[in-house]
């Protein structure tokens, strides 16, 4: 009985937070989206380790190999993982160019090689990786393991996959930040003073959101300098994303502030001298940072669809870096995707980045709801 009574005391004096992350423990597709972001997370940070080779290495012999065979058994024997070399062979009739195995000799695959160097978090230099294969069977060094296959340059993608997410899951997430800020500012400013300043942002709102999203990352696009470096593009889609994407949540914040902004504990804060900022900063906003953090997590997935988007159409990161929307661009035509259907790969990550942060938004926000 004793333990009841203080379960049902831990209860009610737990903080909202608290109650939140109860709620969302119990969610369990929740919890499994949180894992696959982990994942991703931190194969996108250690992604040189993980990646066997790096983003510029190619084998012109291996161009639009299907992904590479692993093997156990050599000539009925078990000898341990193992992959062999690709020969390329042209038929003299049709000139068609085919890959098959050289099977007269093996390449073990290892763990923990010596690869392409790299530097550990940009930091410490590097150049072990995960995995890779050892000198062949007879001393050859030719043969490669792509376990997504090959692009036309003949670049392992499930390589460029790992290094492509960096791009791909900072970048929303980055301009999810920036967004998150500036929409409570201004929202904030626009609900709380009310009239003209009220109405002037609403109209800013209806411009942006009236113009179709591509056109318009187009638009911006066009204004960004060309033969800029990988980093200042980063830079520069990171604000492009912000600037479409901050309408939403100021709009979020609009109507809690003009919900809010007569209620009881306001106007006594007012009365006390308390200035607009804090009241606004230290009142209100905190109120509803939970349905804040939500629409946040809610609008990650449009921002990684939209950087995707901008790559996929050449508007965004360009070769020789890399992004899932820039190895989508090798699928860009029907012919690459029925001729090569291992180059459509890259969205499967997409997808399931998209679907992991949904439901992810899904389950903070029921545990958010005090109704459920």
């Amino acid at each position: 009985m004793a333990k009841k009574m203080k379960s049902k005391e831990d209860y009610y004096l737990a903080s909202q937070w608290t109650l939140m992350f109860r709620k969302l423990r119990k969610h369990k597709l929740a919890q499994v989206s949180l894992l696959i972001l982990a994942i991703l997370y931190i194969g996108a940070i250690f992604a040189d380790f993980l990646a066997p080779y790096g983003l510029e290495e190619f084998n012109g012999t291996y161009r639009n190999c299907d992904p590479t065979a692993i093997h156990s058994k050599y000539e009925g024997e078990n000898v341990g993982l193992h992959v062999y070399a690709l020969k390329k062979t042209i038929d003299k009739k049709t000139f068609q160019v085919t890959l098959s195995e050289d099977t007269s000799e093996y390449y073990p695959v290892k763990f923990f090689v010596h690869g392409t160097e790299y530097k550990i978090l940009g930091l410490f230099k590097c150049d072990l990786h995960l995995f890779g294969l050892g000198e062949g069977s007879k001393g050859g060094t030719d043969a490669r393991i792509m376990l997504f296959g090959a692009d036309s340059l003949g670049r392992d993608i499930f390589s460029r996959v790992l290094l492509g997410a960096r791009i791909s899951l900072s970048m929303p997430f980055a301009s999810a930040i920036i967004s998150f800020f500036l929409g409570i500012a201004i929202g904030s400013i626009s609900g709380y003073f009310g009239g003209a300043v009220d109405m002037v942002i609403q109209r800013i709102i209806e411009v942006i959101g009236a113009v179709p999203q591509i056109p318009l990352w187009m638009a911006l696009s066009a204004a960004i300098p060309p033969g800029i470096s990988t980093i200042k593009m980063y830079f520069f889609m990171t604000l492009i994303l912000s600037f479409i994407n901050w309408t939403g949540m100021a709009r979020i914040v609009r109507g809690k502030f003009l919900s809010l902004k007569n209620e009881d504990y306001v106007m006594a804060a007012r009365l006390s001298g308390v200035s607009t900022w804090k009241i606004i900063w230290k009142h209100m906003v905190p109120g509803f940072m939970s349905y804040l953090i939500v629409s946040m997590t809610l609008g990650i997935p449009g921002s990684i669809v939209g950087e995707t988007s901008m790559s996929y159409l050449g508007l965004g990161i360009k070769s020789p870096a890399t992004s899932w929307g820039v190895l989508l661009q090798e699928a860009s035509t029907v012919t690459d995707v029925a001729l090569h259907p291992h180059k459509l790969i890259p969205i499967i990550f997409v997808t399931i980045t998209v679907l992991a942060y949904n439901f992810l938004g899904d389950g903070l926000r029921d545990a958010a709801d005090p109704y459920k």
